[in-house]
Protein backbone atom coordinates (compact mmCIF):
# COMPACT_ATOMS: atom_id res chain seq x y z
CA UNK A 1 0.00 0.00 0.00
CA UNK A 2 2.94 2.51 -0.33
CA UNK A 3 5.68 2.91 -2.74
CA UNK A 4 9.45 3.80 -2.64
CA UNK A 5 11.57 4.18 -5.91
CA UNK A 6 14.89 2.18 -6.59
CA UNK A 7 16.52 2.46 -9.86
CA UNK A 8 15.15 1.04 -13.35
CA UNK A 9 16.24 -2.36 -14.25
CA UNK A 10 15.43 -4.87 -17.09
CA UNK A 11 14.30 -7.93 -14.86
CA UNK A 12 17.13 -9.92 -17.27
CA UNK A 13 19.73 -7.86 -15.48
CA UNK A 14 18.28 -8.17 -11.66
CA UNK A 15 19.41 -11.80 -11.11
CA UNK A 16 22.67 -11.34 -12.72
CA UNK A 17 24.05 -7.80 -10.69
CA UNK A 18 23.52 -9.39 -7.64
CA UNK A 19 26.95 -9.52 -5.95
CA UNK A 20 28.41 -12.84 -4.78
CA UNK A 21 27.56 -13.51 -1.32
CA UNK A 22 26.68 -15.61 1.41
CA UNK A 23 23.04 -15.94 1.69
CA UNK A 24 21.53 -16.01 5.41
CA UNK A 25 18.58 -18.76 3.96
CA UNK A 26 18.79 -21.30 2.20
CA UNK A 27 19.37 -22.05 -1.86
CA UNK A 28 15.62 -21.71 -2.98
CA UNK A 29 13.73 -25.02 -4.61
CA UNK A 30 11.65 -24.74 -7.93
CA UNK A 31 8.63 -23.77 -6.32
CA UNK A 32 5.49 -25.80 -4.81
CA UNK A 33 3.28 -23.98 -3.52
CA UNK A 34 2.19 -20.24 -3.22
CA UNK A 35 -0.01 -18.32 -0.72
CA UNK A 36 -1.94 -15.15 -1.86
CA UNK A 37 -2.58 -13.34 1.11
CA UNK A 38 -4.66 -10.06 0.78
CA UNK A 39 -5.63 -8.09 3.61
CA UNK A 40 -9.08 -6.16 3.63
CA UNK A 41 -10.63 -3.29 5.44
CA UNK A 42 -14.42 -2.25 4.35
CA UNK A 43 -13.61 -3.16 0.76
CA UNK A 44 -17.59 -4.58 0.15
CA UNK A 45 -17.69 -2.30 -2.54
CA UNK A 46 -14.58 -3.57 -4.57
CA UNK A 47 -13.78 -6.72 -3.34
CA UNK A 48 -15.89 -9.21 -5.59
CA UNK A 49 -13.91 -7.97 -8.64
CA UNK A 50 -10.39 -8.60 -6.67
CA UNK A 51 -11.79 -12.28 -5.37
CA UNK A 52 -12.85 -12.55 -9.43
CA UNK A 53 -10.06 -12.17 -10.73
CA UNK A 54 -7.55 -13.69 -7.95
CA UNK A 55 -9.66 -16.94 -8.15
CA UNK A 56 -9.83 -16.88 -12.14
CA UNK A 57 -5.57 -16.86 -11.47
CA UNK A 58 -5.26 -19.79 -9.10
CA UNK A 59 -3.85 -21.99 -11.77
CA UNK A 60 -0.33 -21.89 -12.18
CA UNK A 61 0.87 -25.28 -13.46
CA UNK A 62 2.60 -27.60 -10.92
CA UNK A 63 1.79 -25.93 -7.86
CA UNK A 64 -0.22 -25.79 -5.12
CA UNK A 65 -2.74 -22.64 -4.50
CA UNK A 66 -4.02 -21.07 -1.49
CA UNK A 67 -5.84 -17.65 -1.21
CA UNK A 68 -6.41 -16.02 1.92
CA UNK A 69 -8.18 -13.19 2.85
CA UNK A 70 -7.79 -11.37 5.90
CA UNK A 71 -10.52 -8.43 7.33
CA UNK A 72 -8.96 -6.23 9.40
CA UNK A 73 -11.45 -4.65 11.42
CA UNK A 74 -13.89 -4.68 8.79
CA UNK A 75 -17.65 -3.23 9.82
CA UNK A 76 -19.11 -3.31 6.49
CA UNK A 77 -20.43 -6.35 4.17
CA UNK A 78 -17.03 -7.82 3.22
CA UNK A 79 -17.39 -11.05 5.04
CA UNK A 80 -20.72 -11.56 3.36
CA UNK A 81 -19.15 -10.64 0.01
CA UNK A 82 -16.04 -13.17 0.80
CA UNK A 83 -18.61 -16.43 1.38
CA UNK A 84 -19.38 -16.33 -2.39
CA UNK A 85 -15.84 -17.82 -2.64
CA UNK A 86 -15.68 -21.37 -1.78
CA UNK A 87 -11.72 -21.16 -2.65
CA UNK A 88 -11.26 -17.99 -0.47
CA UNK A 89 -10.26 -18.97 3.24
CA UNK A 90 -11.29 -16.21 5.27
CA UNK A 91 -9.36 -14.58 8.56
CA UNK A 92 -11.04 -12.18 10.70
CA UNK A 93 -9.16 -9.78 12.84
CA UNK A 94 -10.53 -8.44 15.99
CA UNK A 95 -12.88 -6.18 15.05
CA UNK A 96 -12.55 -4.11 18.32
CA UNK A 97 -8.87 -3.79 17.49
CA UNK A 98 -7.29 -0.62 15.97
CA UNK A 99 -6.94 -1.42 11.67
CA UNK A 100 -3.41 -2.02 11.20
CA UNK A 101 -2.36 -3.38 7.30
CA UNK A 102 1.11 -4.50 8.91
CA UNK A 103 -0.45 -7.01 11.12
CA UNK A 104 -3.22 -7.80 9.22
CA UNK A 105 0.04 -8.75 6.29
CA UNK A 106 1.74 -10.72 8.92
CA UNK A 107 -1.32 -12.56 10.00
CA UNK A 108 -2.08 -13.56 7.26
CA UNK A 109 1.03 -15.16 6.05
CA UNK A 110 1.47 -16.80 9.29
CA UNK A 111 -1.36 -18.56 8.58
CA UNK A 112 -0.61 -19.64 5.42
CA UNK A 113 2.44 -21.02 6.29
CA UNK A 114 1.01 -22.92 9.07
CA UNK A 115 -0.21 -24.52 5.98
CA UNK A 116 1.89 -24.83 3.72
CA UNK A 117 2.90 -28.78 2.21
CA UNK A 118 6.39 -27.01 0.90
CA UNK A 119 9.24 -25.82 3.03
CA UNK A 120 9.60 -21.76 2.60
CA UNK A 121 12.47 -22.46 0.07
CA UNK A 122 9.58 -23.82 -2.32
CA UNK A 123 6.63 -21.63 -0.79
CA UNK A 124 6.15 -17.76 -2.64
CA UNK A 125 4.14 -15.61 -0.69
CA UNK A 126 2.26 -13.43 -3.36
CA UNK A 127 0.68 -10.08 -1.79
CA UNK A 128 -2.08 -7.83 -3.65
CA UNK A 129 -5.24 -5.11 -2.28
CA UNK A 130 -8.48 -5.92 -1.80
CA UNK A 131 -9.19 -2.79 -4.19
CA UNK A 132 -6.66 -4.22 -6.80
CA UNK A 133 -7.11 -6.50 -10.02
CA UNK A 134 -4.77 -9.11 -11.03
CA UNK A 135 -4.18 -10.25 -14.77
CA UNK A 136 -4.87 -13.77 -15.38
CA UNK A 137 -1.52 -14.53 -15.67
CA UNK A 138 -0.57 -13.09 -12.03
CA UNK A 139 0.30 -16.24 -10.44
CA UNK A 140 1.77 -18.04 -13.49
CA UNK A 141 4.23 -15.42 -14.57
CA UNK A 142 5.25 -14.85 -10.26
CA UNK A 143 6.19 -18.76 -9.89
CA UNK A 144 8.16 -18.64 -13.11
CA UNK A 145 10.53 -15.59 -12.23
CA UNK A 146 10.50 -17.34 -8.62
CA UNK A 147 11.91 -20.31 -10.30
CA UNK A 148 14.00 -18.60 -12.60
CA UNK A 149 15.83 -17.35 -9.42
CA UNK A 150 13.86 -14.55 -8.17
CA UNK A 151 13.94 -14.22 -4.32
CA UNK A 152 11.49 -10.75 -4.36
CA UNK A 153 9.35 -9.73 -7.48
CA UNK A 154 8.63 -6.04 -7.14
CA UNK A 155 5.27 -5.33 -9.36
CA UNK A 156 4.35 -2.60 -10.75
CA UNK A 157 0.29 -1.13 -10.54
CA UNK A 158 -1.36 1.33 -12.77
CA UNK A 159 -4.73 3.32 -11.24
CA UNK A 160 -8.20 2.62 -12.37
CA UNK A 161 -8.36 4.71 -15.20
CA UNK A 162 -12.31 5.40 -14.14
CA UNK A 163 -11.34 7.07 -11.22
CA UNK A 164 -8.73 9.49 -12.53
CA UNK A 165 -10.03 12.76 -15.11
CA UNK A 166 -8.75 12.20 -18.57
CA UNK A 167 -5.86 14.97 -17.48
CA UNK A 168 -4.57 13.12 -14.39
CA UNK A 169 -4.43 9.91 -16.47
CA UNK A 170 -2.27 11.41 -19.35
CA UNK A 171 -0.71 12.71 -16.27
CA UNK A 172 0.17 9.52 -14.88
CA UNK A 173 0.76 7.51 -18.24
CA UNK A 174 3.67 9.98 -19.14
CA UNK A 175 5.86 8.46 -15.93
CA UNK A 176 5.50 5.17 -17.41
CA UNK A 177 7.47 3.48 -19.87
CA UNK A 178 6.92 0.02 -21.23
CA UNK A 179 9.50 -2.92 -20.56
CA UNK A 180 11.37 -0.66 -18.22
CA UNK A 181 9.30 -1.14 -14.47
CA UNK A 182 9.90 1.71 -12.17
CA UNK A 183 10.96 -0.29 -8.62
CA UNK A 184 8.42 0.95 -6.63
CA UNK A 185 7.36 -1.49 -3.89
CA UNK A 186 3.54 -1.66 -3.74
CA UNK A 187 1.94 -4.42 -1.40
CA UNK A 188 -0.45 -4.49 -4.72
CA UNK A 189 2.09 -6.25 -6.40
CA UNK A 190 4.61 -8.11 -3.94
CA UNK A 191 6.24 -11.39 -3.98
CA UNK A 192 8.93 -12.79 -2.04
CA UNK A 193 9.91 -16.87 -1.14
CA UNK A 194 9.03 -17.62 2.08
CA UNK A 195 12.55 -18.01 3.68
CA UNK A 196 13.28 -14.61 2.70
CA UNK A 197 10.31 -13.68 3.86
CA UNK A 198 11.48 -15.17 7.64
CA UNK A 199 14.76 -14.35 7.37
CA UNK A 200 13.80 -10.93 6.74
CA UNK A 201 11.25 -10.83 9.98
CA UNK A 202 8.49 -10.74 7.75
CA UNK A 203 5.64 -7.66 7.98
CA UNK A 204 5.86 -5.65 11.07
CA UNK A 205 2.90 -4.08 12.92
CA UNK A 206 1.97 -0.90 10.59
CA UNK A 207 -0.42 1.33 9.28
CA UNK A 208 1.54 1.92 6.27
CA UNK A 209 4.49 0.91 4.39
CA UNK A 210 4.82 -2.26 6.09
CA UNK A 211 5.94 -3.11 2.14
CA UNK A 212 8.69 -1.04 1.80
CA UNK A 213 9.70 -1.67 5.04
CA UNK A 214 9.74 -5.45 4.33
CA UNK A 215 11.40 -5.26 0.96
CA UNK A 216 14.47 -3.32 2.85
CA UNK A 217 15.04 -5.10 5.48
CA UNK A 218 15.49 -8.07 2.89
CA UNK A 219 17.51 -5.76 0.67
CA UNK A 220 20.19 -5.67 3.84
CA UNK A 221 20.33 -9.42 4.17
CA UNK A 222 22.67 -10.01 0.76
CA UNK A 223 22.11 -12.04 -1.59
CA UNK A 224 18.59 -11.20 -1.97
CA UNK A 225 17.54 -12.03 -5.69
CA UNK A 226 15.49 -9.23 -6.52
CA UNK A 227 13.15 -8.59 -9.93
CA UNK A 228 11.36 -5.63 -10.56
CA UNK A 229 8.48 -6.35 -13.39
CA UNK A 230 5.86 -4.83 -15.21
CA UNK A 231 4.81 -8.21 -16.99
CA UNK A 232 1.77 -8.35 -14.56
CA UNK A 233 0.93 -4.92 -14.39
CA UNK A 234 -2.03 -4.74 -11.74
CA UNK A 235 -5.47 -2.63 -11.62
CA UNK A 236 -5.66 -1.05 -8.24
CA UNK A 237 -7.94 1.73 -7.15
CA UNK A 238 -7.24 5.22 -8.20
CA UNK A 239 -9.31 7.16 -4.91
CA UNK A 240 -7.58 9.46 -3.25
CA UNK A 241 -8.62 8.68 0.01
CA UNK A 242 -7.28 5.19 0.87
CA UNK A 243 -7.54 2.85 3.86
CA UNK A 244 -4.44 3.94 5.30
CA UNK A 245 -2.80 7.80 5.70
CA UNK A 246 -0.88 7.76 2.83
CA UNK A 247 -0.22 4.40 0.47
CA UNK A 248 -1.12 4.88 -3.40
CA UNK A 249 -4.13 6.94 -2.36
CA UNK A 250 -1.53 9.52 -1.26
CA UNK A 251 0.71 9.30 -4.13
CA UNK A 252 -1.89 9.84 -6.34
CA UNK A 253 -3.39 12.91 -4.59
CA UNK A 254 -0.09 14.28 -3.95
CA UNK A 255 1.18 13.60 -7.66
CA UNK A 256 -1.50 14.30 -9.86
CA UNK A 257 -4.05 16.75 -7.56
CA UNK A 258 -7.80 15.73 -6.01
Amino acid sequence: MSAERVPDVEASDALSASPAVVRAFPEPLPIRHVAVVVPARDEEALLARCLDALVAALEPPGVSVELLLVLDRCRDGSAAVASRYPRVRVLALDADARGDVGRARAEGVAAALRRSPAPPSATWLACTDADSVVPATWLRTHARLADDGADLVIGTVRPDPADLTSEQLAAWAATRVAGRPNGHVHGANLGVRASVYLAAGGFGPASEHEDVELVARARRLGGVREVPSDEVDVLTSGRRVGRTPGGYAGYLRERFGA
